[in-house]
Order: structure tokens, then C-alpha cells, then sequence
């Protein structure tokens, strides 16, 4: 009987130990870098219990404007200290001497320290040169005098560049093929998240040094500099944006207090982006959720009288601006009596210039008479149904868009609706269902001043290898599809202007800006009530200088009363800021 007794235990024990072997092949062998439901990675997971590091640059790709300044991060000179320098004597008076930073101040601040640190972090104290050279001459072990990657606390066109976070289960879902680490920051909005693939880490630049069970030092007290070694990574992402016209910018949108809506100004001659504002702003105590990290200027908005300049063009073509034709603009579209926007008989140049809504409401449906689609094909001409971001082959992908989250304009939604004399009136000011961008609308001013050339709209012109080098290169694009012809730009043109110069057009609050500036303003009823008030978008869609045109500028609140909100200081004011940065550099 004690045998079999025995012979049971002796297989008990057997088959427990076998077990435990097993799984101890399956943490140490087999299942490393995936253990458990939540595929923890043991081999990383046990060098950071014996390891302390300090991360001098996380490896992701940055994002520079079109003169190379760094725009999403900045590199800063600081002092690094490691917490084992309270188990040793070191000279703590010269680093005083050459820092400013009292002895008792960096003895207590390494004292408290559990991991290494840049002093002052996280609004570090910046070096000078000559001081990091001084430091790092003195060969103290754990103190070190280094250039370190921050990221701003304030990023400049926030929406456009986009966010970045941490998600695992995205890290798969998006590179199933690519070892990463968790913890891999992946683009979340805008550029950060279109260029994601070009911007991933090949490894982190840091100082590492080995610990014991107490944080001592393991292996003595020297410190590792770990460096990917890799002369392409990371990548530089150089944007169109102009990084000091863009802060000036944001300065002035938030001075106007635009609570929601912002601008877009353009480069006319290579057609990109030099400055974009979107507000909401981002919320930093919640920057994945809410109104802020949608990008206004990408998304579709109700235009108003903006959308006449298309009527304008079409009529044009179509021989309906005869200059001895008159028009009732004592009446409103529906043929009452116009009270608050009185101006008699008008004709077409006049009636654009003072955005007479009786005039276009009758030229929308005589156009939808000859052609229910014309007020489409010529939306499409001036490019506001279309994306018009950067699309086009790179790599393996056959259509990258730099801009992603752009949303498609429109006119009409049904053909129902295009075929309604009434539906055809209301969009011929704007209204109904018309809809288009900040960004089309000033690619759309863009096309007029460069002559009706089409052309895509470029947020960035190359990605460069970490040596300087190209790596890709987003050239200038045209747009598909028509465009208006020459004669119809330069009467366009001459409209437009016409707004700004004429005694009573609505522009006329620009006529002594020191660019000569043509455009076209609007204000758009959108539906929406607060205390029985309607509220409105406001806009004025523009370019400058008239004669040499270099900017195309659009500035638009949405969702204001009528009585409020309006855009003409703003739009004015960058006018300003722009001929004065013109001409400061020109006499440099």
C-alpha cells in the first residue's frame, strides 16, 4: 500500500515540477516579448527594473516650418543629474560656479531624485555653450551637460500638425508587421497622423546606467550612451507654414476672440499653407475629446454671399452680366419688399460689390433654367467641391493625402433640390444647402489671382532624413478638372477688387490698407438659434496685393449673431502684420 502511495506522490510531484518547468520555458523562452492576455514584453520589463535612463529624444520625426525651426518640439541645453551622485562625493562647487545654481540647491534636488533628470525640468534652465562645455570638461561621473528634446508646451497650427498618443491595440491594428514597443507615440490627428508611418522611432536616444535593489550603481558608476547609430532616422517632416506669421496669428485670432472658426492664408506662388488657426483651441486637460481637435478650416461650412463669386463666374460665361441690365435690389429674392438692404436699381458690378442678394438669386435660376448642374460645374471650376489638399503616389501607397480630414464641398444634396427654381435661388447667395470649406475658399481666391490656374494645396513639400537629405518629395500639383477661362479670371478679378474700391461695397473697409487687397465678404444664416437670435457665419475671402497677388487670406466666426462677430479687423489686421514682415525683410 505505501508503494502505490509513493509511486502516486513520485507522479504528483513529477508531473507539478514538469509544469512549473513548462512554464517557466514559456516566461523565459518561449512567450518573452508577449507574456499573458496583455503581451507584456519580460525582456523589456526586467532591464527597466535593473536600469534608470533618461530619454534625450524619443526618436519620433519632427516637424519643421518651410525656414527648418522646429515646430512640435525644441531642443534645449541642460544639466543632467543621476541620482547616484548622493552615494558619492563629487564637486559640486564648480557646477555651482559654472551653473549660478546654489550647492545646497542641486545637493537637495539630487537627493530628492529617483530616476535622472534635467534640472529645472520641466521648465528646464538652458545652457549656453560655453557653459555646457565647461561642465561636461570637469568628467563628473552622473553629471552631464546635454542637448535634450522637449516638447512645446504651446505647438503652433495645433489642429494641423495634429496630436499623437499611446495606444497598443493600435499599434498592432495599424503596423502588424513592425516589432514595436507599446508605448510607441502614434499619430492621432492631422500631419501626425497622415505622415505616422514616415514618423515612427527606429529607437530612443538616452543615458542609461544599471542599478541594484537599492538604486545604487551595479556595474560601477558609469553611464551608457545609447544611440540608434542611424544617420536617416529620425525623419524631418518640413511643412509649409510659416512658424512666426503663424504665432502672430494665433495672437490676433484670440485678440478678435473667435470662439469658433479661424483662418487660412496661403502662399499664392507655390500654393501651401503658411499660416491655419482653428478654434476651439486643443483642450490640454483633454486633448483626444471634444470640439478643440477638429480642424475648422478642413471641415465644411455654410459660405453666404462668399458663394456669389461662383454665380458670378458662371453668369459671366454665360453672357447674363450685360452692364446695361438692371436689377431690383429694393426686393428680396422672394419679391417683398427688402427693408434693412435698400439699394434700388443695381446692376451686375454693383450688385457683387454691394452683394445685392436679388441679383444672384435671379442669375442662379436662370442659370438652373439653361443647366441644373451649371451652379456645380462651376463650384468645381473654382475648386470648392473637391478636396483640394496634396494627394498623389508615394511609395507604396497610390493615393497619399497630406490632409486627410479634409472634408468635400457641395450645392445641392439631391436632384430634387437642383431642379428647384426656388432650391436654385437660395443657393445662388450661399444658402440652402451650399457648402464648402476654409481652405477651398482660399484655394479658390488662389486660383482667381493666379489667372484660373488650378492648383493642389500643399501643407508640406518634402520629408528629409535626419543627414538633410530628401526623402520625398510633394512637388507643386495641378488640380483635376476645368477651370474658368482667362477672360472670366479677369473680370473676376476686377469684381473682386471692385469691393474693396467701390464708396458703398462691402469690402470697402479695406480700401487704404497698405496691400491693395480684392474680395468678397459674406454672412451666412445657419439655422441655429440662441434665445430666438439666429446665428451666422461671417467671412471675407480675399487676396494681396491686387496687382502682384502673393497672399490669399480667409477669415471666417462661425456661428455669431448678426450683430457680432464680424471678421474685417482681423482680416485688416494681417494685411498689416504682413506688409510690415515683407518689408522688414526686405530692408534687412
Amino acid at each position: 500500500m505505501w508503494k502505490k502511495r509513493a509511486v502516486g506522490w513520485l507522479i504528483i510531484c513529477i508531473t507539478g515540477l514538469t509544469l512549473l518547468l513548462a512554464r517557466l520555458m514559456e516566461i523565459q523562452l518561449i512567450k518573452t516579448k508577449t507574456f499573458s492576455k496583455h503581451n507584456v514584453n519580460l525582456l523589456e520589463e526586467s532591464v527597466k527594473q535593473r536600469t534608470q535612463e533618461l530619454v534625450i529624444d524619443n526618436g519620433r520625426g519632427n516637424f519643421l516650418d518651410r525656414n527648418g525651426e522646429m515646430l512640435t518640439y525644441k531642443k534645449v541645453s541642460v544639466l543632467v543629474l543621476f541620482p547616484f551622485l548622493k552615494k558619492i562625493d563629487w564637486d559640486t562647487k564648480k557646477v555651482s560656479e559654472i551653473t549660478g545654481i546654489s550647492e545646497n540647491v542641486l545637493k537637495r534636488a539630487v537627493g530628492e531624485a529617483k530616476k535622472p533628470f534635467a534640472y529645472g525640468d520641466p521648465q528646464p534652465l538652458e545652457l549656453t555653450s560655453s557653459q555646457m562645455e565647461r561642465i561636461n570638461q570637469l568628467n563628473i561621473p552622473g553629471v552631464f551637460a546635454i542637448e535634450k528634446k522637449f516638447e512645446r508646451s504651446e505647438i503652433p497650427a495645433e489642429q494641423l500638425i495634429g496630436l499623437t498618443g499611446e495606444n497598443p491595440e493600435e499599434v498592432k491594428k495599424r503596423y502588424p508587421n513592425k516589432e514595436l514597443s507599446e508605448k510607441t507615440l502614434l499619430g492621432v490627428s492631422g500631419l501626425e497622423q497622415s505622415f505616422d508611418e514616415f514618423l515612427l522611432p527606429e529607437g530612443k536616444l538616452k543615458l542609461v546606467y544599471h542599478v541594484d535593489g537599492t538604486g545604487g550603481p551595479l556595474f560601477g558608476i558609469n553611464v551608457k550612451y545609447v544611440d540608434p547609430a542611424n544617420p536617416f532616422y529620425p525623419v524631418n517632416v518640413r511643412t509649409t507654414i510659416d512658424k512666426s506669421i503663424q504665432q502672430k496669428a494665433e495672437v490676433l485670432v484670440d485678440k478678435y476672440q473667435v470662439k469658433k472658426g479661424g483662418l487660412v492664408l496661403l502662399n499664392i506662388e507655390d500654393n501651401s499653407v503658411l499660416a491655419m488657426v482653428s478654434r476651439p483651441a486643443v483642450n490640454k486637460k483633454d486633448p483626444y475629446s471634444g470640439a478643440g481637435i477638429a480642424n475648422k478650416m478642413l471641415k465644411q461650412q455654410i459660405l453666404g454671399s462668399v458663394f456669389k463669386t461662383v454665380v458670378a463666374a458662371a453668369a459671366i460665361d454665360h453672357n447674363l452680366d450685360n452692364p446695361s441690365r438692371q436689377f431690383d435690389c429694393s426686393k428680396k429674392i422672394n419679391g417683398k419688399p427688402e427693408v434693412k438692404y435698400n439699394y434700388g436699381m443695381l446692376d451686375f458690378t454693383n450688385s457683387f460689390a454691394r452683394s445685392c442678394n436679388r441679383t444672384f438669386g435671379e442669375l442662379a435660376k436662370e442659370l438652373q433654367k439653361k443647366d441644373p448642374r451649371l451652379l456645380e460645374e462651376y463650384a468645381d471650376k473654382l475648386s470648392l467641391t473637391g478636396t483640394v489638399g496634396w494627394q498623389g503616389d508615394v511609395y507604396h501607397s497610390s493615393d497619399f493625402r497630406q490632409l486627410p480630414d479634409e472634408d468635400h464641398g457641395r450645392v445641392f444634396v439631391s436632384d430634387e433640390a437642383r431642379k428647384d427654381a426656388n432650391m436654385a435661388a437660395m443657393s445662388g447667395i450661399g444658402q440652402n444647402e451650399v457648402r464648402a470649406t476654409p481652405l477651398a475658399v482660399a484655394n479658390m481666391m488662389a486660383t482667381i489671382a493666379r489667372g484660373g490656374k488650378k492648383e493642389m494645396v500643399r501643407a508640406v513639400t518634402k520629408i528629409e532624413y535626419k543627414n538633410g537629405t530628401t526623402m520625398v518629395d510633394f512637388p507643386v500639383q495641378p488640380l483635376v478638372g476645368d477651370s474658368i477661362s482667362p477672360y472670366t479670371t479677369m473680370r473676376l478679378q476686377k469684381l473682386l477688387r471692385g469691393v474693396v474700391i467701390n464708396p458703398n461695397g462691402t469690402g470697402r473697409w479695406f480700401k487704404d490698407l497698405p496691400y491693395e487687397t480684392a474680395g468678397k465678404s459674406g454672412t451666412a444664416e445657419t439655422g441655429k438659434f440662441v434665445d430666438g437670435k439666429q446665428l451666422h457665419n461671417k467671412w471675407f475671402a480675399g487676396y494681396f496685393p491686387y496687382k502682384n497677388p502673393k497672399y490669399a487670406l480667409v477669415a471666417v466666426n462661425l456661428d455669431v449673431f448678426d450683430s457680432q462677430g464680424g471678421v474685417n479687423l482681423l482680416f485688416a489686421d494681417m494685411v498689416k502684420m504682413l506688409y510690415k514682415a515683407d518689408h522688414e525683410k526686405s530692408s534687412k
